[in-house]
């Protein structure tokens, strides 16, 4: 499976601080932003990610994960001028994808909660049609909203419905098979002239294969893409941090608990920011790997 991180737009409801930067590459906590999405493709198992940015976004994001060799990974980017609807990632992306399956997430969410990781696995194994994630919210309005039976198959989806028929809102993570591309190109630009995400899922609920998964109970799904949002998420993150010592989203640690890097490799990396306390960290959960034998695999820190 091929990933994409949509990490492009303007970042208009976040003006004026990102005149300058890039949304995706503003802090949360301790981090940038795009570590979190990073984080989830990579605790799904997915190696080779394309980056997509809007124009002159891109070096940034270079100079931040460069090829993405250092964490064991395969990292491309490309532009689009303009917001085209987060279908057009597809055909933006199309020779990237290749003949694989493809998972999208948005370059503003935030996920996390126990065996996520392992959830994430299991969804992204041999995909059949497309795989989509629900999160109770209390205002479903806002969002593209999922309705499912008793049996917890996905039956009915709203766009921002003035009377939802469900608290279930569809997450900005998809995974899909090979034939949303040409789902995708067969597309028509919406009222508001872009190419709809809600169309893909659509079409392929009407072909029996939207599947569903819940996040409930013990899931955080976060959306940054507001001042409100973001200092709510980088407080979260920070709470994590300081009572439990959880550093949700450090990919470096993720690269090494899943295998893409070894334990020295994450060491290093640590000690190249080690007057930070986020280098400091690698360092310890590495040094004590060494004093332990070895360590197991804890990715729903991440």
């Amino acid at each position: 499976m091929k990933g994409i991180i949509l990490a492009g737009g303007s970042g208009s409801r976040l003006h004026p601080i990102t005149l300058g930067v890039s949304k995706q590459l503003l802090p949360v906590y301790d981090k940038p932003m795009i570590y979190y999405p990073l984080s989830v493709l990579m605790l799904a198992g997915i190696t080779e990610i394309q980056i997509i940015a809007a124009p002159g976004d891109v070096p940034g994001f270079q100079r931040l994960l460069g090829d993405g060799s250092t964490l064991g990974l395969t990292l491309t980017y490309t532009e689009q001028d303009k917001p085209r609807g987060l279908a057009d990632a597809f055909v933006l992306c199309a020779e990237h994808i290749g003949d694989d399956q493809v998972a999208l997430i948005l370059g503003d969410n935030l996920f996390h909660g126990p065996g996520f990781g392992e959830i994430l696995r299991t969804s992204a194994r041999d995909v059949d049609g497309c795989v989509l994630f629900g999160y109770p919210v209390a205002d479903p309005e806002r969002y593209g909203v999922g309705e499912i039976d008793a049996e917890g198959r996905l039956v009915r989806l709203e766009e921002k419905p003035a009377k939802p028929r469900s608290n279930l809102a569809i997450t900005g993570l998809y995974l899909y098979d090979n034939d949303v591309v040409e789902i995708a190109r067969s597309l028509r630009p919406s009222a508001r002239g872009e190419l709809e995400i809600t169309d893909v899922n659509r079409i392929y609920l009407e072909r029996g294969k939207a599947g569903f998964v819940q996040l409930g109970r013990g899931f955080v799904w976060l959306d940054t893409g507001t001042h409100d949002a973001l200092t709510e998420a980088g407080q979260y993150v920070q709470m994590l941090s300081h009572r439990q010592g959880v550093r949700i989203g450090c990919v470096e640690e993720i690269a090494w608990r899943m295998g893409y890097i070894d334990r020295d490799t994450c060491h290093r990396l640590g000690a190249a920011l080690s007057r930070s306390p986020y280098g400091r960290y690698l360092m310890d959960i590495t040094s004590d790997a060494r004093h332990d034998g070895g360590a197991t695999r804890t990715e729903e820190r991440a």
